[in-house]
């Protein structure tokens, strides 16, 4: 089986390119299922079809689906979702809000993921494309099992029967099923690791990165790129949606056409070695299977767009013992002497020569300081010091 994961900033065209990339999977003979994770759902509209919160075909070996996270809470989590009810009503808030209360942050992320689990350890599928939240959401999706992981049951092992026992004894005085919701947390965590591993294996599972040829999503990719791959995700292509020809600059733009090939060069700089392919502007908006099976054929050319197209760490951060961070950078066959290396806030600028390669650092390194940096090859080293 395959996992595509296809992420990028709202309204690069997340939708379009992976619902054309299904599509041709599809019809290549792949039984293919497209899963939304995206709580402002336009897959329905991309295919041309009403979906709903379960699988359902769209045709011969394409089905799609669009997570609802009620739905989701009622079929995964219903113990908890009784849990929480209870405990609102307890507190008399109207039945109306407890609803919606009940859907507490990360819930979304997680109905994603154990949707996600359940279709993988189906077997029904040869191929899951997942057409995500924008990349803030997609982020907080991948990392939602490390965050699980400082949860009182997993922090404290040894005390679980203890809190089990508590549980029954509070279900008994108030009719709040708090030990069947800790039973049922414990399992949904267990299944949440599980299907992380699986993500993070680079022979099944790829991240696509989508973007547009401007300065504020390619800043957004370029952060992105780096997060997946702390996290321990494989991004194995940059998908470029959006490119106008040439041809346009007869129609008043080549104000932008010459802006837009600068862009293209900072995306050749920022993302290599990844492969990166470009999508011609289509000139109208893309619904319905006919102009998803044009995109499909036009988007990835002769390359065999199922396989894993690139698998590597290009990008580590690690902490030097309470010292600061040391941040790894492969770049192979680089000249140490002609390297420099600068810092503005949270990117490094990495100039070879006369080619310069800016690099996304996570948040937190704002404020941290440059220091040595060498070179051993094939990484460029770089140290950080508060």
């Amino acid at each position: 089986m395959r996992i595509l994961l296809f992420t990028g900033k709202g309204g690069v065209g997340k939708t379009t390119l992976s619902a054309a990339t299904a599509l041709k999977a599809a019809r290549e003979g792949q039984r293919t299922l497209i899963l939304s994770t995206d709580p402002a759902h336009s897959l329905s509209d991309a295919l041309g079809q009403e979906l709903s919160a379960e699988p359902q075909e769209v045709e011969p070996n394409l089905f799609a689906q669009e997570v609802d996270v009620y739905y989701s809470m009622q079929k995964h989590w219903g113990n908890i979702r009784q849990l929480m009810l209870a405990t609102f009503r307890l507190q008399g808030v109207d039945q109306i809000v407890a609803e919606e209360l009940s859907a507490l942050p990360g819930m979304e992320e997680a109905s994603a993921f154990l949707w996600l689990e359940e279709h993988y350890n189906s077997g029904q599928y040869d191929l899951i494309v997942i057409d995500s939240a924008p990349t803030g959401e997609t982020l907080s999706l991948l990392s939602l099992p490390q965050a699980t992981q400082s949860w009182l049951l997993k922090a404290f092992p040894g005390q679980r029967f203890a809190m089990k026992g508590f549980g029954a004894m509070v279900r008994g005085m108030t009719g709040i099923p708090l030990d069947h919701g800790l039973d049922e947390m414990e399992r949904l965590f267990d299944k949440l690791q599980a299907i992380q591993k699986v993500m993070q294996d680079p022979g099944i599972s790829s991240i696509r990165i989508v973007l547009n040829p401007e300065r504020m999503v390619i800043r957004e990719a370029m952060r992105a790129l780096t997060y997946l791959q702390l996290y321990g995700y494989n991004v194995d292509a940059v998908l470029v949606n959006r490119v106008f020809p040439e041809a346009a600059g007869q129609g008043g733009f080549g104000q932008y056409l010459q802006t837009q090939a600068r862009y293209l060069g900072e995306i050749e700089e920022a993302f290599a070695p990844l492969p990166i392919f470009q999508l011609p502007h289509q000139g109208q908006e893309v619904f319905g299977l006919p102009l998803l099976e044009n995109i499909g054929q036009r988007l990835y050319g002769g390359a065999p767009f199922l396989q894993v197209l690139y698998q590597d760490k290009a990008f580590t951060i690690q902490e030097r013992g309470g010292k600061g961070y040391e941040v790894k950078l492969k770049l192979p066959l680089a000249e140490e002497g002609k390297l420099k290396v600068q810092k503005f806030g949270d990117e490094l600028m990495v100039s070879l020569g006369n080619q310069k390669r800016p690099v996304a650092l996570p948040r937190f390194a704002h404020y941290l300081q440059l220091g040595p940096y060498r070179y051993e090859a094939p990484w460029l080293i770089i140290e950080l010091a508060p």
